[in-house]
């Protein structure tokens, strides 16, 4: 009975211990402030008004990455992939409405959504990487992958809010794969390929700071109305400009604002929700995220304060075997 009661009294000093350490020790955290854009930053405007779902871009991404088609069909005539994949860096998906006579109609209409990576100027996989596999690069802010730092965890994978890094479960070292803007052919003087081959500019490339600029001149134009669009490379090469008709677009640029702002931005004639992109807050995660992880790891006065007091009554009251011998003489 008296060994229950050190014990008892043990743990409430251990108790009072931990609560007094964390008193001196634990003063209040607050969650950072979300990391922005970088000013070189590069990106991508997606206008889906423009985009006739002709799937080039998609072709010309599996090409550049040397990724192999995938098969969503019995004949396997083509690459059908129905979602991104570690396979499939960039995919167009189409939006259906009833009749489906008007095109980026939200009625009786279709429209097309391009999905990839959104490079988020705070982005999630990276806070979430516990190996630095995933890292944001200071300049470009292009969100990279190292596949020789990754062991494969996937926190990436829960971590992003618009499901983009996929992990390969068929190889045997297995890892991520996504959009990385295609940075391995910015030395030959390349850009990202769905950029290049697109036929009406509805993907168009170059530093998110112009792109910004680009879609906000394309809301404040009349709807049916000809204006000029530009294609390719917005922040330098050859002028591929053409006239087109004005869309009739949300007024709203997804990406500049959403969580905490993102390199890729998006237009549309159809509301954001209904093609499958998440309604965001202005806050990144990995802002909170990472607040928690330093309150926890600064409070560890407190239970280690528990450890040490539990071992100290734990053995002062184990019994060893010698002390019961010699008892027993």
């Amino acid at each position: 009975m008296s060994d229950r009661r050190s014990f008892l009294k043990g743990c409430v000093a251990a108790g009072g211990a931990a609560v007094a350490a964390t008193a001196v020790t634990t003063t209040p955290v607050e969650a950072r402030e979300t990391r922005q854009r970088p000013p070189e930053a590069l990106g991508l405007l997606y206008d889906a008004t423009l985009c006739v779902g002709c799937k080039a871009c998609v072709a010309a991404c599996k090409q550049a990455n040397n990724n192999p088609a995938e098969f969503s069909t019995v004949d396997e005539l083509w690459d059908t992939p129905l979602d991104t994949s570690g396979k499939t860096f960039n995919l167009i998906k189409m939006y259906r409405s009833g009749t489906m006579e008007t095109k980026d109609a939200e009625e009786n209409g279709y429209a097309f959504m391009k999905t990839s990576c959104m490079h988020c100027a705070d982005p999630s996989c990276v806070s979430a990487c516990p190996v630095s596999a995933m890292v944001k690069d200071p300049k470009t802010g292009i969100v990279e992958y190292n596949a020789d730092a990754c062991i494969g965890c996937r926190y990436c994978v829960a971590a992003c809010p618009f499901g983009i890094p996929k992990y390969q479960y068929d190889s045997p070292t297995g890892k991520i794969g996504k959009c990385e803007l295609c940075r391995h052919r910015y030395k030959d003087g390349h850009y990202s390929a769905c950029a290049e081959v697109c036929p009406t500019g509805a993907t168009l490339y170059g530093k998110t700071s112009d792109l910004l600029a680009e879609a906000k001149r394309r809301l404040a134009l009349k709807p049916g109305a000809m204006a000029v669009f530009p294609r390719g490379n917005i922040s330098g090469g050859k002028d591929q400009s053409y006239e087109n008709v004005v869309g009739n677009y949300q007024q709203h640029v997804y990406g500049e604002k959403e969580y905490g702002g993102t390199q890729v931005l998006k237009l549309s004639g159809v509301p954001f929700e209904k093609v499958g992109m998440p309604n965001l807050p202005p806050e990144a995660a990995a802002a909170h995220s990472e607040s928690i992880q330093h309150m926890l790891y600064g409070g560890l006065v407190m239970p280690l304060a528990v450890l040490g007091a539990m071992t100290f009554v734990a053995k002062r009251n184990v019994h060893h075997d010698d002390d019961d011998q010699k008892g027993e003489n």
